[in-house]
């Protein structure tokens, strides 16, 4: 025997073709089940702002599959070398815009991997673990986010007594934008501060003030 068929013959010993109905249906069960789990985890989590429930029902069938597709690459050596050429083809051009969809979806895939190599075991414990660390740090409370005062004023002397009141009802400020017409002025500022009601107050105090906005930097108007 040369070390052509011996290699040949150490490389095929490494794929099962023996592969049993219930041990299949056994293991898109079980990424099934954990799919599902992660789907109940993505409501927990998830704000309605970004909450996407096409998304959500998407994340078990994606462990489904992958899975399906560990145990086809694993059971057989033509189709493992073909599924490597034809995911290296395949573009998904779908944008992910939040970051915890993205998480989300790794978990999946991941999910699908270690259930389709049969490591029941390791995806549960993970999974357990992967959410304990999830869901403690979506309960710690986020820092006060910088806001954004929009002011529109008929004069452009607004700027001198805006000054005044920023400085005495904000720990910090910054104007982002200044925008002169012959009708007046606009400007945006970033600042921080804990009496947002007293400030927007003062502002709408100083002569030629025609309106203020007080928002979030997600575009929601806090006052």
């Amino acid at each position: 025997m040369s070390i052509q068929d011996i290699l040949k013959k150490s490389f095929l010993s490494q794929f099962d073709s023996d592969l049993s109905t219930t041990s299949i249906l056994l293991t898109l069960l079980v990424a099934a089940v954990i799919g599902i789990y992660i789907f109940v985890i993505y409501r927990m989590v998830c704000r309605k702002a970004f909450y996407s429930k096409s998304f959500a029902i998407s994340l078990p069938v994606i462990a489904m599959i992958t899975a399906s597709i560990i145990i086809s690459i694993q059971s057989n050596a033509v189709i493992s070398l073909g599924m490597v050429g034809a995911l290296s083809i395949v573009r998904f051009r779908t944008a992910v815009k939040e970051p915890m969809d993205l998480a989300f979806l790794f978990w999946t895939i991941s999910v699908g991997i270690i259930c389709g190599a049969s490591l029941y075991e390791l995806a549960l414990e993970a999974s357990l673990l992967i959410t304990i660390v999830m869901l403690g740090l979506h309960f710690v409370p986020n820092a006060r986010p910088a806001l954004l005062l929009l002011v529109n004023g008929r004069d452009p002397k607004i700027q001198e007594p805006l000054n005044e009141v920023l400085k005495a009802n904000t720990s910090f400020y910054k104007v982002k934008s200044r925008n002169r017409t012959a009708e007046g002025i606009d400007l945006i500022v970033e600042l921080k501060t804990a009496g947002e009601e007293a400030l927007l107050e003062q502002v709408l105090a100083i002569p030629q003030v025609a309106s203020a906005t007080l928002m979030t930097h997600d575009g929601e108007i806090t006052y």
